[in-house]
């Protein structure tokens, strides 16, 4: 007893404060461990395929075709994060435009818009992709990250490498039912 107490005496102020840590770590592991924390991931609602657009500003590419197509397979990184390969369905890409003041006979002003000539290699893409999604009650949930309106995203090819962000989220089938059911008695229980 006496080699326990002299050991005590021996501790610093930061030993303690490990310590305490260590216990408090512990504790909170136990309470999610026993359910009593819930993660997103753990309150699926239902699983639905979805489709997400990306938008990916200021492609720098002097080829003629974007490398990008419809019906491939293009890896993506959420955040930063290795996720998955995923399906192309849509690819949209326009050049570079701008927009410049045009006056009619009647000195009322009107815009017209053009491609920016001074940027003849610049292009905006809109990158449609497909996956199977945890819906939750905040949202579609892919390779752990809840998939909302402005996440950073970077598609990966043979030879492209691309960083853009959502721009939209679409639910493809069933679930998308059930939320059109769902909003459909709330209204009638308005009424």
């Amino acid at each position: 007893m006496d080699n326990f107490l002299n050991s005590l005496k021996k501790l610093r102020l930061v030993d303690y404060i490990i310590i305490v840590g260590i216990v408090l770590a512990a504790f909170v592991g136990f309470l999610t461990y026993k359910g009593f924390h819930k993660t997103a991931s753990q309150s699926v609602d239902a699983v639905s395929e979805i489709s997400f657009d990306v938008f990916i500003r200021g492609i720098t590419y002097t080829g003629n075709d974007l490398p990008i197509k419809a019906n491939e397979k293009t890896f993506i990184s959420i955040r930063n994060v290795p996720y998955s390969d995923l399906m192309i369905t849509d690819v949209k890409a326009e050049k570079r435009k701008i927009v410049l003041p045009v006056l009619n006979t009647k000195n009322t002003k009107t815009v017209i818009v053009v491609e920016d000539i001074s940027q003849p290699n610049v292009y905006d893409a809109v990158v449609t992709l497909k996956d199977t999604a945890k819906i939750t009650k905040d949202g579609a949930v892919v390779g752990g990250n809840k998939i909302k309106i402005g996440l950073p995203i970077t598609l990966e090819g043979s030879n492209y490498r691309l960083n853009g962000t959502v721009s939209n989220i679409k639910l493809i089938n069933g679930a998308q039912e059930v939320a059109n059911d769902q909003q459909l008695s709330a209204v009638e229980n308005v009424q």
